[in-house]
């Protein structure tokens, strides 16, 4: 599957969109971070909690839930939230 990668988080990939597998958002992450070490932690805490300013967007629908099942052909999207004031 592809993911959009924001970025902030670019400096890691060296690309806008890269390929990825896993068959929850979970594992596509943690196949992220072994072709990418060190791109998990910046959007995933110490708890396994996704970071508060991070969200995942699966075909277009936002997810909360690094246990939701994913396809090869799902579109992953990571947004870094923006804030200030």
């Amino acid at each position: 599957m592809k993911v959009l990668i924001p970025t902030p988080l670019r400096s890691y990939t060296g690309e806008r969109l890269v390929p990825a597998e896993g068959a929850t958002l979970a594992e596509v992450l943690a196949d992220l971070d072994e072709r990418y070490p060190g791109i998990r932690f910046r959007v995933i805490d110490e708890q396994d909690r996704m970071r508060p300013h991070m969200r995942f967007f699966v075909n277009g629908r936002a997810v909360h839930d690094l246990s939701v099942p994913l396809t090869e052909v799902d579109e992953v999207v990571i947004v870094q939230a923006l804030s200030g004031g």
